[in-house]
């Protein structure tokens, strides 16, 4: 186990962890170079696309130090002395590089986006160090800082590196500095490199070696007793559920009996081996690697995610069968209905899902129903981007057609009846559904975050210009570097009213931010009902804040009327609040020339065809349903 070192690379979204990865696959010969692509690491289309990641990647590389002349060598020539930087290594362990040794690196590549920490807490568990990466022309931003803070709880050692210094950035010693005080290492121990060019990787693989430690080792209560974490899985149609393990006591072998200890399933271990970083089978993985296990099981939820592959020991012993500490269970925090439409059946829509959440362990659903759209799940997300991808998946990877609700979060509400006054104790219940919302509650209370965002000061007075578009209470303004972070606390729900489009809009993409749960507050909310025709759109049913209700319907009903396809009777767009109407849209009836035909003669012929025409639309009226379009929601949702 000395020769193996588990990390990750964590950063800033788009701060080039996908590229500095491709580079490591180039210069320890994991990837051979007719083979190498962008983002070799990143296998969705949707990641490749949006040039993002989205699900962390696990890769096993074999590393081979190259010899390192020793500085005080008698073979050294002069402008090496005297440019020591030219000696290749120089801050690497002499006697590791001249060893001749082997060395088993297992990086685990991250997603930077705020929405998808919860793969970093998942990576974070099952490795000993971190490549902390920071843009030398952005310098540190708030995902920097709420990754270094994971990785520091999680007791992992937090390597510094600058990146991109190809570009010469001015900011890059300034970076280098504050990183240095971040991580609380002198700044010479900052590594500056380019995962463009390569320049500086080796010196960054030579620190992984050097500094990050070996897995620890821990005895299990008897020989051959095993323990693994499972930080992801996938499904494969022969091969049922691959679990990803990173083994923590004893080993794993083909043909092995295994417990699965949160769910209590017993499977035998069909395949097993390591990412190369394609799945590349072996004979058995030992304590300290990385790799997987094809489990032959077909049920998805019956693997889960941060469960203990657990097995028993050889000699026959009582062997220690507890969890492992996995990673921070996920918490959704925007809830969305989704309803079959087109050639998708609800069973098709529920297999997806399960199937989905097989690959991103953040989704929750449950089923639902709507008297207008049948039956349908409501999902749970981490944020409005991790909507905007699963969903996409479901589209092109199941090639599913659905409608979807606006997205809301959940409120903690109490009706009317009970009171403390009266010597009733009141009753919450959690509403997700804006449907189930009372009309006449007695107290609302609503999820809070604490935001922090990081700007520079030319753009501070705009960023605090947000108080008066979202409910937003500024706590406190520091400097960090030439940046400024604004410390912020603000109800989560104004995180899908394009709060993060509408920093980047102000800061010209300056500035960014990152948020955690803080608790929750009072809310003076309402429930905003639409109706088409009469007829309430359930999909369309969202929770307002009171003092914007009348402009958000408004809002709403003129954008329908400018979306919804005209029928043959007119249609009446109608926004309503606790029964009361409190905006209106009329969408004209399709026109159609009943009496084009005629000429000349009577105009009573003409008359008799007009009022014919109306008394047949009035009836049509009373009969038809209007089904709002699958389009309509999306293009009301992209608002």
């Amino acid at each position: 186990m000395n020769n193996i070192r588990n990390f990750v690379i964590i950063a800033h979204i788009d701060h080039g962890k996908s590229t500095l990865a491709d580079r490591l696959l180039e210069i320890t010969g994991t990837v051979e170079a007719r083979r190498m692509k962008p983002q070799y690491l990143d296998q969705l289309e949707l990641e490749r696309e949006r040039g993002i990641t989205i699900k962390m990647a696990p890769v096993r590389m074999v590393y081979r130090p190259p010899q390192i002349p020793n500085p005080k060598s008698e073979f050294l020539n002069k402008s090496q002395i005297q440019n020591p930087k030219s000696l290749e290594f120089r801050n690497s362990n002499l006697e590791i590089a001249n060893s001749k040794q082997e060395f088993i690196l297992n990086l685990i590549d991250t997603p930077g986006h705020s929405d998808f920490s919860y793969e970093v807490s998942r990576a974070l568990a099952a490795v000993e160090g971190a490549v902390l990466l920071v843009d030398g022309s952005k310098g540190i931003q708030a995902q920097t800082l709420s990754n270094f803070r994971s990785a520091k709880k999680a007791g992992l050692k937090i390597i510094g590196a600058i990146n991109k210094i190809d570009l010469n950035p001015p900011r890059a010693d300034e970076s280098a500095r504050l990183l240095a005080e971040l991580i609380e290492v002198p700044e010479n121990e900052i590594l500056r490199i380019s995962g463009k060019t390569g320049q500086g990787v080796p010196e960054l693989l030579a620190a992984v070696v050097e500094k990050v430690p070996p897995p620890a080792l821990k005895k299990s209560s008897s020989y051959g007793a095993s323990r693994s974490l499972i930080f992801d899985s996938l499904y494969d149609d022969h091969k049922g559920i691959i679990a990803f393990i990173r083994v923590f006591d004893g080993w794993l072998k083909e043909g092995d009996e295994i417990k699965l200890l949160a769910t209590n399933t017993k499977c035998k271990i069909k395949e097993i081996g390591y990412f190369t970083p394609q799945m590349k089978s072996s004979s058995g993985i030992s304590m300290g690697e990385i790799g997987y296990i094809a489990t032959g099981i077909k049920e998805p939820a019956l693997v889960k995610i941060g469960d203990t592959v657990f097995k028993e020991s050889l000699s026959g012993g009582k062997a220690s069968a507890e969890l492992l500490a996995g990673y921070r269970e996920p918490a959704p925090v925007i809830y969305v209905s989704l309803y079959p439409d087109g050639k998708t059946q609800f069973e098709d829509l529920k297999k997806a899902f399960e199937r989905l959440r097989l690959t991103d362990s953040a989704l929750v659903f449950e089923p639902d129903s709507s008297e207008a759209l049948g039956r349908g799940l409501k999902a749970g997300f981490l944020g409005q981007l991790h909507f905007e991808i699963a969903t996409s998946r479901l589209q092109r990877e199941f090639g599913l057609e659905f409608m979807a609700s606006f997205p809301s979060t959940a409120y903690r509400v109490s009706a009317q009846g009970g009171s403390a006054s009266g010597g009733k104790e009141k009753k919450y219940v959690i509403v997700k559904d804006p449907n189930d919302f009372p009309d006449n509650p007695d107290e609302v209370f609503q999820p809070m975050i604490n935001a922090e965002i990081f700007c520079p000061p030319d753009y501070v007075s705009q960023i605090l210009g947000l108080k008066e578009k979202f409910h937003m209470e500024i706590f406190e303004i520091k400097n960090l570097g030439n940046n400024v972070i604004i410390e912020t606390q603000m109800p989560l729900a104004e995180l899908m009213r394009n709060f993060d489009d509408k920093i980047k809009s102000l800061s010209s993409g300056f500035a960014s931010f990152s948020y955690e749960i803080s608790g929750e507050s009072r809310a003076d909310v309402e429930k905003l009902e639409i109706l088409v025709n009469d007829e309430p759109a359930s999909a369309l049913t969202r929770i307002v804040f009171k003092d914007e209700a009348e402009s958000e319907a408004r809002t709403t009903v003129e954008r329908l009327k400018e979306l919804l396809p005209k029928q043959q009777f007119s249609q009446a767009i109608q926004a309503r609040m606790k029964g009361r109407i409190v905006a209106r849209e009329t969408l004209a009836a399709m026109k159609k020339d009943v009496t084009g035909y005629l000429y000349g003669g009577d105009r009573t012929r003409k008359m008799k065809l007009w009022k014919k025409q109306k008394r047949g639309k009035e009836r049509l009226k009373g009969i038809s349903r209007v089904v709002v379009p699958t389009e309509v929601f999306r293009d009301l949702l992209k608002r």
